[in-house]
């Protein structure tokens, strides 16, 4: 297919990288146009210098930026140079009302937008291995899954427009629970005098076991947070769930102290440090 991709941050990047070599003609944009020339250098593919020139005939548009704004600053831009019937895939995590208003902006125009937030961070996207939770129409789906199974190991259409996004929600709700009950047993384990790794051996088999615990315990135990889904990007996501739970009734309470609390890392100065960070408001780094 032809298709357009925009945004080549640590996800977007290996992303069209999987689409190139999945045989897809790849045309880039990135604001930092050195990104783009540099994935074209490593891909073979083609970097452009706008969304327009992009999209010119592209079959399928693919974002991966960074907040609603750049959405819908990418969709309009980009949407009438569009081939007539060309699907968006915005893999971008937003609030469910910028889905909707998208997919309503790109059916007036006689293509369509699919809402499919990802799931697996940098490595997921680097090994092609990503979960994907899609909205949108069921045909805009079908059309746009081929082209996302380059970089997924999972596609699930959800729902509606917008329905990708609020699975996503639930995805960051749940990782912010397990990551502070993460942070609290690590603390607790040094206080207690145990040894964190023996602790990992012990529990990470039995009902505590999770991708977090086998993946995040042991550099959370080394102080290392420099790499993974930063804490700035979280707090994005749950700002996103936290203002979907004031207009739907949600009762968040952990979702919301947690917040806070990645709010107090950001004050120590760990805007970019990994999400298991929450352990060094625990414990704060020598």
């Amino acid at each position: 297919m032809k298709l357009a991709f925009v945004g080549l941050g640590v996800m977007g990047f290996p992303m069209a990288g999987h689409l190139a070599r999945a045989g897809h003609d790849v045309a880039v944009f990135n604001r930092t146009g050195a990104k783009a020339l540099r994935w074209a250098e490593t891909h073979k593919g083609r970097a452009v210098s706008t969304i327009a020139e992009a999209t010119a005939g592209a079959e399928a548009l693919i974002l991966c930026v960074g907040a609603d704004d750049d959405v819908r600053q990418v969709t309009t831009e980009g949407l009438e140079a569009l081939a007539v019937g060309a699907v968006i895939i915005d893999h971008t995590t937003t609030s469910a009302v910028l889905a909707r208003d998208m997919a309503n902006l790109a059916s007036a125009a006689g293509r369509s937008f699919v809402d499919a937030p990802v799931s697996g961070g940098q490595a997921g996207a680097e090994a092609g291995k990503l979960t994907i939770m899609c909205g949108g129409d069921p045909a805009a789906f079908a059309r746009a899954e081929p082209v996302m199974a380059a970089y997924a190991q999972a596609i699930r259409h959800m729902g509606p427009a917008g329905a990708g996004q609020l699975t996503k929600m639930v995805n960051q709700i749940c990782i912010a629970g397990v990551v502070q009950g993460l942070a609290e047993g690590m603390h607790f384990a040094r206080r207690a005098g145990l040894d964190p790794v023996e602790v990992l051996g012990a529990i990470s088999k039995g009902a505590a076991q999770s991708w977090q615990m086998d993946n995040r315990w042991p550099t959370m135990a080394q102080g290392r947070f420099d790499f993974g889904f930063a804490v700035d990007w979280m707090r994005k996501d749950l700002g996103l769930v936290l203002d979907e739970a004031a207009a739907n009734g949600a009762q968040l309470e952990v979702t919301r102290l947690v917040d806070s609390f990645y709010a107090e890392v950001q004050a120590m100065g760990g805007s970019r440090w990994d999400t298991s960070s929450l352990v060094a408001r625990l414990e704060p780094p020598a």
